[in-house]
């Protein structure tokens, strides 16, 4: 181990000494020039590194690329070798890799963030997270750090010219994110902790509502409410939802029903919900097959091709909603729901299943 501690550093002295040597003979090019033409040692360091990187030698672009920086502060390449350092790590992988270009991306913001690049240095944080994405019931760190990038992406950067394309990455972001919530909220519900339940579907379908099956989350709050006699009190206010912001799912002519049971007014379909529904249904997608769908089962990462392809993302930061502002409004209050294994409180300790499909209408 130490003989290989010392190859490496050997190897790391070597390569900084040719970088060195490399910007000296470019600083005596430059002092040498005196008949009007003039070389450009920053440059030729610039192009150097590039050259490196671009065939897979990118531990030796990214230190040229530091000489670069270091021994030329006030040259024009400063913000391209910065970028190019981040751009490397990023190319590299590996969850090493991803996370020290995270670090690079950020400083970039941070020294340049006047520049056009600076909403790509955005983006690419956020993808760096989105590719360490991991399923929907397993840990979210990865996707909120991503939907975090995303959104401040868009907030800062939102008529920029990768706008629509971080756009698409946020709503695939919050699928996932929503998805994870579904599955916890299922597995409460099924086992009859209600109080965790609600607390789960509510901020999801709040928060969440380009969720694909958000139209499924509404009628299991409409469930939720009937289970506890809460039927015209609490469960028709998810079904309206579903006939208004949701006019096309196949759960609407059920919640019809439901309204009419219960002798409440069915809504008009909102247009803008409509037309974004309908022009979901006319935007292609791929569907991943038999095949796609077991060899998804070995991807580490979730698949999202269910995510929404059109409306507007949410926006905004989660916000720490205690759980009494979550469960207000429950026939009984908050004891009234207390079933199963106990509270909601007491209830998140249970760790969740995979996901299990709503009840059917």
């Amino acid at each position: 181990m130490k003989k290989q501690n010392r190859v490496r550093l050997l190897r790391l002295a070597g390569l900084l000494a040719a970088s060195l040597a490399l910007a000296s003979c470019g600083r005596r090019a430059t002092a040498a020039a005196g008949d009007g033409s003039r070389a450009e040692p920053d440059k030729l360091l610039y192009d150097t590194a590039m050259a490196n990187i671009k065939d897979g030698k990118h531990e030796v672009g990214r230190l040229t690329l530091q000489t670069l920086m270091n021994t030329y502060p006030e040259s024009e390449y400063l913000a391209k070798a910065k970028l190019a350092i981040g751009d490397s790590y990023y190319q590299e992988g590996g969850a090493s890799g991803l996370l020290q270009s995270v670090a690079e991306y950020q400083d970039f913001i941070t020294f340049f963030p006047f520049l056009d690049e600076a909403a790509y240095a955005q983006m690419q944080i956020g993808m760096a997270h989105y590719r360490r994405m991991e399923k929907p019931d397993r840990d979210s760190t990865e996707a909120k750090a991503a939907e975090n990038a995303f959104q401040g992406l868009l907030q800062k950067y939102p008529d920029g010219p990768i706008a629509a394309d971080g756009q698409q990455r946020l709503r695939e972001v919050q699928e996932v994110l929503a998805e994870g919530e579904m599955r916890t909220a299922l597995f409460y519900y099924i086992r009859g902790v209600d109080r965790a339940a609600l607390a789960r579907l509510q901020r999801l379908v709040n928060r969440y509502p380009l969720y694909s099956q958000a139209d499924r989350t509404l009628w299991t709050l409409g469930a939720l409410y009937e289970r506890h006699g809460g039927g015209e009190e609490g469960a028709t206010q998810y079904y309206s939802r579903i006939v208004k912001d949701y006019p096309l799912s196949p759960l609407a002519a059920a919640a019809k029903e439901k309204l009419a049971k219960y002798g409440v007014p069915v809504p008009e379909p909102d247009p803008d919900a409509l037309a974004r529904m309908q022009q979901e249904e006319q935007t292609p997608r791929r569907r991943p097959g038999l095949l796609g769908r077991s060899l998804g089962m070995l991807k580490a990462g979730p698949d999202v091709s269910m995510a929404a392809r059109a409306g507007t993302p949410t926006l905004t930061p989660a916000d720490d909603e205690s759980q009494d502002m979550l469960i207000r409004g429950i026939p009984g209050g908050p004891g009234g729901l207390q079933s199963g294994t106990g509270s909601g409180v007491a209830a998140e300790t249970v760790p969740p299943t995979p996901a299990q499909r709503p009840p059917a209408p």
